[in-house]
């Protein structure tokens, strides 16, 4: 991020997104498929529930500001992947775009206008800077609870915030997106 600007910002969140994704995901695998559907204490009642909300939710954003609309995103219930190999292939899919769209971004349009159209019927017109700080906070909330969640199993959960400093590069050397 030499030249400091807020399309750099986002890109860099979005690799952020993606490396902690990958860490989330990878020590999640050390669960069994119903350790990780399993009932536990948290905003959404297991990790399954969560981590695909927040695969839902980034593609319901990401929809609204690329402008291909809601109504096109194939995720079928609260739940569109209960096994975890499934949901890391799509939130890995996902992360890609992400960083594609986040890449592909200029000056202007941090600024344009996109329609969300809210659960309870409103709509609001928001600009595509502050939808995309939205989502990275949304991110961040829900890997936190699932964070939370790993903590009381068998699987330690893993560093999530060692990818922007310096000092961290080592912790991070040889893995995706941590460069």
């Amino acid at each position: 991020m030499s030249d400091n600007t807020l399309r750099d910002h986002f890109s860099a969140m979005a690799r952020n997104s993606a490396w902690s994704n990958h860490r989330l995901l990878g020590a999640c695998a050390g669960l069994t498929d119903a350790e990780f559907a399993q009932e536990r204490i948290s905003f959404f009642p297991s990790l399954q529930m969560t981590l695909n909300h927040n695969l839902i939710v980034d593609h319901i954003y990401l929809a609204d500001m690329a402008g291909v609309g809601r109504k096109n995103i194939s995720l079928v219930g609260d739940i569109p992947f209960p096994k975890l190999a499934d949901l890391r292939a799509a939130q890995e899919a996902f992360d890609a775009d992400l960083i594609a769209f986040c890449d592909s971004l200029s000056a202007p349009d941090l600024d344009r206008i996109v329609m969300i159209e809210w659960h309870d019927g409103q709509v609001s017109q928001e600009p595509i800077r502050l939808v995309l700080s939205h989502l990275f906070v949304h991110q961040i909330h829900h890997r936190g609870q699932a964070h939370a969640m790993l903590a009381g199993t068998k699987v330690s959960p893993p560093q999530l915030d060692e990818f922007f400093l310096n000092y961290d590069s080592p912790r991070r050397k040889g893995e995706p997106f941590a460069t």
